[in-house]
């Protein structure tokens, strides 16, 4: 009898809360993290503080990465600002990790910027709106998610164009929602907490009465082609006698049959253990048919990610999986490592505590040292472009940032968080200028390194 394959990593035992704490002490406690850090402090920005260098910050990530592929991930950050900023959550970390915070921990997404909420299908197969993206997820500081939210919608909007007294609207908005939302959740009981969730209908109550059509429209045409059906009329073609996934390199290259095999034999073995037992069950009713490996956004280009292709008994029945290397978070050189040893259990552990409902096949697995964890690949998620959100930009950000809040207040203390906020504008004034400072300091970031490849000091190709 075959051995089973050991789970490479189990939840780790964390230390109970003071559950004892009265909503009182709970608002002393969140009174006296001003004295770590004021709100107007958080507005300040000193580039010669920050104890690193932006550009050797981005290199230093290669180490881990597929080597023939960083050039591309180079050419993808020097496209933008904006493309730099996406790709640039390590150096964002470190320049965060440079300065005095709250202390008020909740589980940090770790890369909260504006395209990083979106909507996805329930299990129950609902729409709904959340933040969607995980590989830096760690224990941390609550504002830290909320000021690389706030300098993202500047950097965004400088993007397309967007005049800056729109973009400080923009950050006013999300901001203040957080903290508002924030409030009420300090009242709310902890069950009404945790079922919370942003339904699309409500999203689409964000939105002014002659945006609501268009926006409805385009989410229920990506709704009914971003399914599992739907990737496998554009993305497969037959050949001898079975389905393949049809190359497009370097976004997807194929990967010959010894490789398959041992990515099967291995991986998705492991894979298929982290998997709740009715889940289990399920999967094992669908068989591998293809692999490709894949080339994704733009910080993650380099991580070795492979897209799955299964099959289930019908013969009509596909079922797409996302198999994506996951490395320490770029927070953990300033906080700490994280009490996860398998760094895809860290991402889909971090993924559960946040998102208000979760994909039902997540788990995660080994293959030659490299830690990867796993999703279902579109099963009707919908994500934003600037060009969408731009002229609705305050709206959207006023969703994310109702989103955001919910998300710490699963996580942290919503009590806490509150009382650090307070009633006045000091906090959302202080994101304001900091998401000015910053953004600015990401334009720079960007011009070095489109500097560096211009002199051939960096390696870049257009993907």
């Amino acid at each position: 009898m075959t051995a089973p394959v050991p789970v490479p990593d189990r939840p780790p035992a964390f230390p109970r809360h003071d559950l004892s704490a009265t909503v009182g002490e709970r608002r002393a406690e969140g009174r006296s993290a001003r004295h770590r850090v004021t709100r107007s402090a958080l507005g300040d920005w000193s580039e010669a503080d920050r104890g690193h260098d932006a550009l050797a910050t981005v290199l230093a990530q290669n180490a881990i990465r597929v080597p023939e592929l960083v050039p591309i991930r180079h050419g993808r950050m020097a496209v933008s600002p904006w493309n730099f900023y996406r790709g640039a959550a390590a150096v964002m970390a470190a320049d965060l990790g440079s300065r005095p915070h709250s202390g008020i921990e909740v589980q940090l997404c770790g890369d909260a910027h504006v395209l990083n909420f979106g909507l996805w299908a329930t299990p129950e197969r609902n729409l709904f709106f959340d933040l969607r993206d995980f590989d830096e997820t760690l224990p941390g500081p609550f504002e830290w998610d909320v000021l690389r939210l706030a300098a993202s919608l500047v950097v965004a909007a400088r993007e397309v164009g967007i005049r800056p007294r729109r973009a400080d609207d923009a950050v006013a908005a999300a901001v203040s929602a957080y903290a508002g939302r924030m409030r009420r959740y300090a009242a709310m009981p902890e069950l009404d907490i945790w079922y919370d969730g942003m339904h699309v209908d409500s999203l689409l109550g964000y939105f002014e009465p002659a945006d609501r059509g268009r926006v409805s429209v385009h989410i229920d045409r990506k709704k009914k082609h971003r399914t599992h059906r739907g990737a496998y009329a554009r993305l497969t073609t037959a050949a001898h006698g079975r389905p393949r996934i049809t190359e497009d390199p370097p976004v997807r290259v194929t990967i010959d049959d010894e490789e398959q095999q041992d990515l099967v034999d291995h991986l998705v073995a492991e894979y298929r253990q982290t998997l709740q037992d009715d889940r289990r069950q399920l999967f094992d009713r669908f068989t591998e048919s293809d692999v490709v490996r894949q080339v994704v956004g733009v910080g993650s280009v380099g991580m070795r990610v492979y897209l799955v292709l299964f099959e289930g008994r019908s013969g009509d029945d596909p079922l797409f999986l996302q198999f994506k290397q996951a490395g320490a978070s770029v927070y953990e050189d300033a906080l700490g490592s994280s009490a996860h040893v398998h760094h895809g259990a860290r991402v889909v552990h971090g993924k559960r505590l946040v998102q208000s409902a979760t994909d039902i096949f997540v788990g995660w697995g080994s293959l030659h040292g490299n830690d990867y964890y796993v999703r279902q690949f579109r099963d009707m998620k919908i994500i934003p472009t600037i060009e969408l959100v731009g002229p609705r930009l305050v709206e959207f950000a006023t969703a994310c940032g109702e989103s955001l809040a919910r998300a710490h207040a699963r996580t942290g203390d919503p009590v806490a968080i509150d009382a650090y906020l307070g009633k006045g504008s000091g906090f959302v004034t202080a994101a304001g200028r900091f998401a000015r400072h910053y953004a600015d300091q990401n334009d720079r970031d960007h011009a070095r390194l489109v500097a560096a490849i211009g002199a051939g000091r960096v390696a870049a190709t257009p993907g």
